[in-house]
């Protein structure tokens, strides 16, 4: 399970080191295979391959009837590339993404439970700023954590 912060740089060759902590995840999975996506070319996502699989499945359900579905797929394969992760634990991160998500320097590496997040850094911290939880929010959180349904305000 993937989760916290881990601030970190992507290299002058768009490469990313992953972070110690997340690389003993990864290393006690037995991965070294990653597909590195965004849904909305602002930050980067780093599945292990094995969990994008997962993700393919399902969505290979509904692809051809769900305009949503296709979407998501035209924009995750248009900034997605299976990479490998080499001997000194760095990914390269795709030209296309890096350049859309402006992830050129200091950069952010949050789990999210399957896999990672990558943003820019004062991009990240400066969205933040406006879009604290809202008490809407903290009651929809609240609710899938104690095991309601979720109400819609």
């Amino acid at each position: 399970m993937f989760r916290g912060n881990h601030p970190a740089k992507v290299d002058e060759k768009s490469r990313l080191k992953l972070p110690a902590a997340f690389k003993q995840l990864v290393d006690a999975q037995g991965v070294s295979q990653f597909y590195i996506t965004s849904s909305d070319g602002v930050k980067a996502e780093i599945w292990p391959l094995p969990a994008w699989e997962k993700v393919e499945a399902k969505l290979a359900e509904f692809s051809i009837m769900n305009d949503a579905v296709e979407k998501y797929l035209s924009l995750t394969s248009y900034y997605g590339q299976q990479v490998e992760m080499d001997s000194q634990a760095r990914l390269l991160i795709p030209q296309i993404l890096r350049g859309a998500a402006k992830l050129d320097a200091e950069v952010v590496v949050m789990g999210k439970i399957d896999h990672l997040e990558v943003h820019n850094q004062a991009a990240f911290e400066a969205s933040l700023q406006s879009s604290a939880l809202t008490q809407d929010d903290r009651r929809s959180v609240g609710a899938i954590l104690i095991g309601r349904p979720v109400q819609n305000p």
